[in-house]
């Protein structure tokens, strides 16, 4: 029956209250599936806070100790269970509580089934591929720790960090590792943390414990922020046997707190020993590269030209002076070649120059206009003759004819005919060919 109310006819508080009351009791006995959060015995009764396992969400319920007592497994806070409650509302309060008259724990199949369901969703969106690895700072200058408080978790990262590289500073986030409060108080941390620009890498750490305790580092959301931070964060479990989804998310997994105090934290004893073999390495290479080049030099000074540069330079001065002695001896021998065929030739145009015939006491006779007197029949009484000797002329004049009767008669040639009246070459200006020989 629907309550028809309005602003002029509101219902009471009280009728609310009552016609929720009816409404839930006519829900009867119902079975819910829920988590332990916590479990507090009260003489006969046993009060419990029971937490969805998805949503934050929680209600109380009650049960007597029979019906906890009848479970063969221990119901222990963080347990997952399957309760048939009757729902029951306090009208007078307001609230909503559970009656449950059977408990029943969640079987181990099952929820490692729920946990290989959530892997493979995880896995296949990607978050725990290996390229999505970040790499963890060689000395980090601060290490975040999530771990619960005053735990040995905390002791063993804490002492073996300090104890190898005392220098290094921790920033602790306290927390509850198991239980339904946990996995929020987790990512609380990692977050304050992930906000810290001083913190290099974030280790969260737990001694170990049982699949149900260690529950709370599977939880999606965990997993989720663990991806999503910009900070290389450290697993440290302590568990061998199950792997919590934290193990497969981190960007580095630790088999114990103190392995993961190991793969953070460097030894300063094997670092000091390290630069001292290193330091020892170069000085060997420096000495050795020294060695060699020593070895070198020595080579290269055992070399003729650099152990005795001037012994060298010395006999390319002897091959220069020998080849210019050839050289001056070579053109010597050209030039005098040279100059006994100059000679030679000289010899030969001197023999056959008009001039030698002169010398041995010819004469050329010439008339007044430079025609040679090769026959008494070209001379005529009282003409002008030029007599060419050797070193010079001598001007004379026909005074008498005497041929000789023996000689053979020469053709007479009629251009060189002495004709007075005609005008010779030399009247006209020609040149005298002759005068040049």
């Amino acid at each position: 029956m629907a309550l028809q109310t309005s602003a002029d006819n509101p219902a009471a508080l009280r009728t609310l209250s009552s016609m929720l009351g009816q409404w839930i009791g006519r829900l009867g006995w119902i079975w819910v599936e829920a988590q332990v959060a916590e479990l507090n015995r009260r003489h006969s009764r046993v009060y419990l806070t029971l937490r969805d396992t998805e949503a934050d969400l929680s209600l109380q319920a009650s049960c007597s100790t029979a019906v906890i007592d009848s479970v063969a497994t221990p119901i222990v806070p963080g347990a997952k269970v399957v309760v048939h409650a009757r729902p029951s509302y306090y009208d007078r309060r307001g609230s909503l509580s559970l009656y449950v008259d059977q408990i029943r724990p969640i079987g181990l199949g099952d929820l490692l089934a729920r946990l290989e369901q959530r892997r493979q969703l995880l896995a296949a969106e990607g978050l725990f591929a290996a390229e999505r690895k970040r790499a963890l700072p060689f000395l980090p200058r601060r290490i975040g720790l999530v771990t619960g408080r005053s735990s040995a978790a905390e002791r063993d990262v804490v002492h073996n960090g300090r104890r190898r590289w005392p220098g290094v500073q921790f920033q602790i986030e306290n927390v509850a590792v198991q239980g339904t409060s946990a996995a929020r108080e987790i990512i609380d941390a990692v977050r304050r943390l992930e906000a810290d620009t001083a913190v290099d890498v974030i280790v969260v750490a737990r001694g170990g414990g049982s699949l149900e305790d260690l529950l709370p580092f599977s939880d999606e959301g965990l997993v989720r922020v663990i991806s999503a931070i910009y900070t290389p964060v450290v697993s440290a479990i302590g568990h061998e046997q199950d792997t919590p989804l934290l193990d497969l998310v981190a960007d580095l997994r630790a088999s114990t707190p103190t392995d993961a105090a190991k793969q953070v934290v460097p030894d300063v004893t094997d670092e000091i020993s390290g630069v001292r073999q290193a330091r020892q390495r170069l000085s060997r290479a420096v000495d050795q590269h020294i060695e060699r080049e020593q070895r070198l030099l020595s080579s290269l000074c055992s070399r003729p030209s650099l152990a005795a540069p001037y012994g060298l330079a010395e006999q390319r001065r002897t091959d220069v002076l020998e080849l210019q002695g050839r050289a001056r001896h070579s053109l010597a021998r050209r030039l005098d070649r040279a100059d006994e065929d100059l000679a030679h030739r000289l010899a030969r145009v001197r023999a056959l120059s008009p001039l030698a015939t002169l010398r041995r006491g010819y004469a050329v006779v010439t008339t007044d206009d430079g025609r040679v007197l090769t026959s008494t029949a070209q001379a005529r009484q009282g003409a002008a003759l030029a007599i060419r000797l050797s070193d010079g002329r001598v001007l004379t004049e026909i005074t008498g004819l005497e041929p000789d009767p023996t000689a053979a008669p020469l053709k007479p040639d009629r251009s060189k005919a002495v004709n007075p009246s005609r005008p010779s070459k030399r009247e006209k200006g020609a040149p005298d060919d002759r005068s040049h020989s």
